[in-house]
């Protein structure tokens, strides 16, 4: 492969990341999404954010264990936030019970 199709190969990716987000900004109210994809997009931050963290409370090493101190501590750090509007008490109860659960062997 020679320097340029490698430039030709940057240059294309570079285009295929930032058209799709600046036409966004570019369009802007001129072109209107149709109102099921509007509600549909209004739950991607949940999944992304749901993509990023389910894994790593559920995987151990290889394999699922649904019994384990990471998940425990993710399902404190949930009850948490849907009992209390305070924002640093999921991230203490998580961790405290994350914490004691490691330390007290489960």
């Amino acid at each position: 492969m020679n320097d340029v199709s490698l430039w030709l190969i940057f240059i294309l990716i570079g285009l295929a990341t930032t058209l799709p987000r600046a036409s966004f900004i570019v369009l802007g109210n001129r072109v209107a999404l149709p109102a099921t994809l509007q509600r549909a997009l209004r739950y991607a931050p949940a999944a992304a954010l749901a993509a990023i963290v389910a894994p790593d409370l559920l995987l151990v090493g290889d394999s699922v264990d649904v019994l384990n101190a990471k998940l425990g501590g993710g399902i404190a750090a949930v009850l948490a936030a849907l009992w209390s509007r305070n924002p640093w008490l999921p991230f203490i109860v998580g961790m405290a019970v994350l914490l004691g659960l490691r330390q007290f062997g489960a």
